[in-house]
């Protein structure tokens, strides 16, 4: 399944007990569809995303950061610290393709990051090598 969304958060990596990394992120995506009435409705969905391949990725991965994500999802469901119910989206994702950077993250240098590591960021019309 493929998703494309913005990070609403940086990127953070936990190691876990047995040594393994995982990159975590949340992205935001939007959709929107018109309603009987013909009214747009707009919509959001939030996943908390996992990536486990590698963690140097983190540092590309900032708030605001336009990415196009592979990977399945799964639900959770849980209580809260109010006794009451939730539920949400997990993606563990399998590729990252940057789209873009947060303007936050928009310096030369993010880019040569991105370059570097095998992640590219989407160029313009003029980047094209025909």
């Amino acid at each position: 399944m493929n998703i494309t969304g913005r990070l609403t958060r940086n990127a953070e990596v936990r190691t876990l007990s047995n040594e393994k990394q995982v990159v975590n992120f949340s992205v935001a995506v939007n959709d929107s569809y018109r309603n009987k009435q013909g009214e747009r409705v707009e919509q959001t969905t939030f996943f908390d995303c996992a990536y486990w391949i590698t963690p140097n990725v983190a540092r590309l991965l900032t708030k605001g950061t336009l990415v196009e994500l592979t990977g399945r999802v799964s639900t959770r469901a849980w209580t809260g610290k109010d006794g009451e119910p939730k539920a949400g989206l997990n993606f563990h994702t399998s590729n990252i393709k940057l789209h873009g950077s947060s303007r936050r993250a928009e310096t030369p240098q993010a880019t040569e990051q991105a370059d570097n590591n095998g992640f590219t960021a989407q160029g313009t019309e003029d980047d094209l090598p025909f």
